[in-house]
């Protein structure tokens, strides 16, 4: 089922998420949900927040662009990134690669904003899987982005606060606008 995505400044978009203890089929069908909703917004993520579920869960897919990155190991194996799409990932832990660089990003939160974000280059995440495993993914490219910006959604953290103190300026004029067009769209 497609779920309403909430747009900001729904407070639970700020809210530092509870850890999944036990997957439940409550959980599981929410992961459906979430693949479903996030395919037909034509995201890379969506992280449970979102959807307004204040929940460490969030989902990928950048199937679509397997050239997207230049590697992929889980548990230390080389991994072949598109059998393992979408993936879904519960309490999260992130180690941040050196070396940065900012590309272009958005946000289904945020319909019709785009915005250059700073970002590591590579990542190393470990979480929990439906099925109670415990996963090592380590990546770049825009997996690794994309890792980054929906484990940011988990801890109350979003994209706008990460932009350059300049676009923050321009920002709150436009996001005030966005606003009220995103009210239009719902009324």
């Amino acid at each position: 089922m497609v779920l309403k995505i909430v747009r900001y400044p729904e407070p639970v978009l700020r809210a530092k998420c509870r850890d999944i203890t036990t997957v439940t089929p409550e959980v599981r069908k929410l992961s459906e949900d979430m693949i479903e909703t996030m395919h037909a917004a034509n995201g890379v993520g969506l992280a449970a927040p979102q959807v307004a579920q204040d929940v460490q869960l969030a989902v990928i897919d950048v199937s679509h662009n397997p050239e997207c990155i230049s590697f992929l190991r889980i548990n230390g194996q080389e991994a072949d990134m598109v059998a393992h799409m979408p993936v879904i990932f519960l309490n999260p832990r992130i180690e941040l690669g050196k070396d940065k660089e900012i590309g272009e990003e958005g946000c289904l939160s945020f319909p019709r904003l785009r915005g250059d974000i700073r970002r590591s280059i590579s990542v190393k995440v470990s979480f929990q899987t439906l099925e109670g495993e415990t996963q090592v993914w380590e990546t770049d490219g825009l997996l690794a982005r994309a890792f980054q910006h929906e484990i940011d959604h988990l801890n109350g953290v979003l994209f706008i606060d990460r932009m350059s103190a300049t676009a923050k300026v321009t920002l709150k004029r436009r996001l005030a606008r966005l606003m009220e067009e995103w009210a239009e769209d719902d009324a």
